[in-house]
């Protein structure tokens, strides 16, 4: 598996396969053709279905810095992934200077075809394993994390966690109207403020106004961190910092959190997917809900077990779940499932926290089951704006 820094990435939203994945591949593609009098992008699948309203076009013409004429084939998907681009640099002319075909295969990550897999960092690539590892060293999952990383992950940890705080707060202190046709008011910072003016009794309120804070900046086009995608980036930071402030945790511990949460979020994408284009949204806000999970667990008190137990809970009650953006927006449904998959990692750590840890479906089935269920779905409920919400619903 990958390391973590090639999960937890600091970038701008509203979305990792869409914005932070076609950025990055734009300013690869102005490095290798500074001559170019301007460009032609092609986009397909899913990236050209809702890529106006992910801002797929605008980001990659800041990138690039030229004249861009762009074509959506939407109904196309080239062959590795369903989010493709091509990238054609052309000459004062319009001669094709250079091509590049490459694929953001989600949570910013690119891939060419026929490319050698990133450097593996952890050998172990499962659950089952690290389990196994745990109880043969007698050591936490996190300590794992630093066995193969190294002690400079904690500063690479430690600049997510600042991110998330910084993001969280703008978030709670920011009002108005999101950008986009939906017109959607921004509500973290009242549901916030009610909530405290309740006393603060209701964990549930209080979480929820903290992804939706995250997740209300991430529709912003705002600083977020991927946890795993753009798409998810809300749950991984309520519940860290409601953990934070209910058991007075330090940040020591909230790394460590952060370091066993990024283990089933590496076992996901390495044996499924992260990216909602790929198996729906299972595959994002499931994925956070069961890292999320993880952290609250390990931050009670959570044996390996438990932890693990919490994680697959997390997973496991998000299978079949579609991504089916309203106008491709990373809106609605979005932002509202950020704030139910923290509220449920919350309850998933409790229910394992009640038991011993033993259960009868392991993590690693529902990774698998999520893939193939992700495999199953029709096109039209996988990022690609043509069904569920975004298709019944229509914007005034």
């Amino acid at each position: 598996m990958e390391s973590l820094r090639e999960l937890y990435r600091v970038g701008f939203g509203p979305s990792s396969s869409h914005t932070m994945g076609p950025a990055a591949a734009a300013r690869q593609f102005r490095a290798r053709t500074p001559q170019a009098a301007r460009y032609r992008v092609e986009l397909y699948g899913s990236l050209a279905a809702t890529g106006r309203g992910h801002h797929t076009d605008l980001v990659i013409t800041r990138e690039l810095q030229a004249p861009v004429d762009y074509q959506w084939r939407s109904r196309e998907q080239l062959p590795l992934h369903p989010n493709g681009m091509e990238f054609f640099a052309l000459a004062a002319d319009g001669a094709v200077l250079q091509q590049w075909r490459v694929y953001s295969v989600g949570g910013g990550a690119l891939k060419e075809e026929g490319q050698a897999d990133p450097p593996k960092v952890y050998p172990l690539t499962t659950a089952a394993e690290l389990l196994a590892w745990a109880e043969a060293q007698g050591e936490p999952l996190w300590r794992y994390v630093e066995t193969c990383e190294g002690a400079e992950i904690w500063a690479h940890l430690g600049d997510v966690w600042a991110a998330m705080r910084r993001c969280l707060d703008r978030g709670l202190q920011t009002e108005g109207t999101l950008p986009g046709g939906l017109q959607l008011r921004r509500k973290a910072r009242g549901y916030y403020l009610r909530a405290q003016a309740l006393g603060g009794t209701q964990r549930s309120l209080i979480v929820s106004a903290y992804a939706l804070a995250v997740s209300e900046e991430n529709a912003a086009a705002q600083e977020v961190v991927t946890a795993p995608t753009c798409g998810a980036c809300g749950v991984m930071p309520a519940v860290l910092r409601f953990m934070a402030e209910a058991r007075r945790a330090p940040d020591v511990e909230i790394l460590r959190a952060l370091a066993t949460a990024g283990l089933f979020g590496n076992f996901v994408k390495k044996n499924a997917s992260i990216s909602g284009a790929e198996v729906g949204c299972q595959g994002e806000v499931g994925t956070a809900c069961a890292m999320a999970a993880a952290a609250a667990a390990y931050l009670s008190g959570g044996t390996a077990a438990q932890i693990e137990y919490a994680a697959e809970m997390g997973l496991e009650h998000h299978l079949g779940l579609t991504c089916d953006p309203v106008l491709g927006l990373v809106q609605v449904p979005c932002i509202e499932r950020n704030a139910f998959g923290a509220s449920r990692a919350l309850d998933c750590a409790d229910f394992a926290l009640l038991s011993d840890g033993r259960h009868r479906i392991p993590f690693d089935e529902v990774v698998r089951a999520m893939k193939e269920t992700g495999r199953d779905l029709s096109a039209k409920y996988r990022e690609t704006g043509l069904g569920g919400l975004a298709s019944v619903h229509k914007a005034d």
